[in-house]
């Protein structure tokens, strides 16, 4: 039985679904270790959440829901004390984030207490490294039980970069078998909900933790009989098909090729010609900035031969984007849209930046955005602030109530209406998304040298002032992004394009709007026109 959860990336009624990268530090241009993420979600809604630090009483217990439903799963004992959490990191510049790559699904344990986002955010306000998070999360399903299905995380802080994947043992078999390898500080890696862990280094202790019946569980289920040094846990826990290759490990190669041509070679492999999988990480031919690694989260396989602008369902202005489902059946034989990195149902996307030559309340930089990465803002949020801005409030409008001043909104109105004429509008969001980008990371060394000499002298009153940055700068994004859709609604209304002279609309001579542009189709799209109706469509 091979039913990976990549599998309902190709169904109609599941579409969620995560991408993320990690960069180690000798990878990077600046020596940050870098790790992103892209929760993908018709039903997750882009807030950022927080936790302050705090001390518990002791017997003091925590209550878990589960992240995706809410649904409450049980309870556990409190720490003495947590740190505080800002989105997917903490004041200690340790980041996690994830993708579901779902495995098995007889392992699954409907009575575990432990859900994966419940171990990420629970482990970042315990945790001071990597390692202690890794430990963290292990622990806590080994004695409470994992609730979801197949998991991968990346785990970083300062000074490393993790992979870990996870799965339960299934229902009354508590716990999960599980592995994490350390990515070399000089590569680059990536994960998007397919398993990635063949072989386990079992020897290199350093660099490579595991549960102790990783191996021998996979026996017990009859999934693996061979020799251990033969074991792969993508294998014997999620096996590869069509959905896995396609719609899984293309995004990963589609990040990982702009940095090792020799990933190219891998083609066959996503296409199912081959069963030569591809590297769990490279080494890559040059060295990442944020710049790179923020827009690497916003590929549409641009490019390559599944580039989304080279067949029909682009539609007469070129949008990268498919509507779900993923699939469709003409005349019998089914077929597949492709699922690129960038994708229009995501909740929120972060690029986590952990930089080991500051402070910890200054090193750690979560560049946190909301809806879809390709037109996001990546907003700076230091891992040490107080309080989230007011338009990445948890709060602040939800999935079915829109509210003017949450980011999510702003970017998804912005982005919807991109949607309709895509190849027109995405010309003037990218000037704005590149303005804002650029000047957040011009401002980031006088900020970090004025927030450092605060922190000598008085380490709260850095954090009060890098939490005024922080919470300052995204909401002015988010209101610069609020104009720039009310000039979209102006400058496109009814399908139009208003004509424009140093930025502004041009009017008649006497006050009113100039008569507007009307661009209509390319060729391509016009031959589709004549193509499917054209004897009706003759002018004679």
């Amino acid at each position: 039985m091979v039913l990976a959860a990549c599998a309902a990336l190709l169904t109609a009624t599941t579409s969620d679904a995560c991408t993320s990268f990690l960069v180690g530090k000798k990878a990077s241009a600046d020596g940050s270790v870098m790790i992103t993420y892209a929760a993908d979600s018709h039903n997750l809604y882009g807030e950022l959440y927080h936790w302050p630090a705090a001390k518990w009483p002791k017997g003091s217990m925590l209550e878990i829901r589960e992240w995706d439903s809410n649904k409450p799963l049980g309870k556990i004992p409190q720490v003495e004390e947590t740190y505080n959490v800002v989105g997917n990191m903490n004041e200690h510049q340790v980041a996690i984030t994830e993708s579901t790559f779902g495995g098995r699904p007889e392992l699954e344990d409907s009575t575990g207490i432990m859900d994966y986002g419940s171990l990420i955010y629970v482990a970042l306000q315990r945790a001071k490294s990597a390692r202690e998070a890794i430990h963290i999360m292990t622990s806590l399903v080994k004695e409470h039980g994992y609730y979801s299905s197949g998991e991968s995380f990346s785990i970083a802080d300062k000074n490393e970069a993790w992979i870990m994947e996870m799965i339960g043992k299934g229902v009354g078999n508590k716990g999960a078998v599980w592995v994490a390898i350390r990515i070399p500080d000089d590569c680059i890696s990536a994960h998007a909900n397919q398993s990635r862990i063949h072989q386990i280094p079992f020897d290199d202790k350093e660099n490579c933790m595991y549960s102790p019946d990783v191996v021998s569980f996979a026996r017990e289920k009859g999934y693996f009989n061979g020799k251990d040094k033969d074991f792969s846990f993508t294998k014997a826990y999620c096996p590869y098909d069509f959905s896995a290759l396609r719609g899984c490990e293309a995004r990963v190669w589609a990040f990982m090729r702009k940095y090792d041509k020799s990933l190219d070679a891998y083609l066959p492999f996503l296409k199912g010609e081959s069963d030569k999988p591809m590297p769990l990480y490279v080494k890559a031919d040059r060295k990442l900035t944020l710049q790179d690694v923020k827009n690497g989260m916003r590929d549409h396989y641009e490019g390559t031969e599944f580039c989304m602008t080279n067949d029909a369902g682009m539609g007469p202005y070129k949008v990268p984007y498919r509507w779900r489902p993923m699939t469709f059946k003409v005349d019998g034989q089914e077929y597949v849209n492709e699922r690129a990195i960038a994708t229009q149902q995501t909740g929120f996307v972060l690029c986590a930046q952990l930089r080991n030559w500051l402070p910890d309340a200054i090193g750690g930089v979560l560049w946190f955005g909301v809806d879809d990465a390709a037109t996001a803002v990546f907003t700076p949020m230091y891992g040490s602030i107080k309080e989230t801005p007011e338009c990445f409030r948890v709060g602040n409008g939800d999935m079915m109530t829109f509210s003017w001043t949450s980011a999510f909104w702003i970017h998804n109105w912005v982005a919807n209406m991109a949607y309709s004429k895509y190849s027109f509008m995405i010309e003037d969001i990218k000037p704005v998304q590149k303005e804002l980008e650029l000047g957040f990371e011009a401002m980031q060394p006088s900020i970090d040298k004025a927030a450092a000499d605060m922190y000598a002298k008085n380490p709260e009153e850095a954090v009060k002032f890098l939490t005024w940055y922080s919470t300052t700068e995204a909401n002015r994004s988010t209101a610069r992004w609020k104009q720039l859709g009310e000039y979209l609604v102006v400058k496109y209304i009814d399908g139009n394009v208003k004509k424009e002279v140093n930025g502004k609309f041009m009017q008649n001579g006497y006050g009113l709007s100039a008569s507007p542009n009307f661009p209509g189709y390319d060729e391509t799209y016009y031959r589709s026109i004549v193509n499917s109706a054209g004897e009706r469509l003759k002018v004679k």
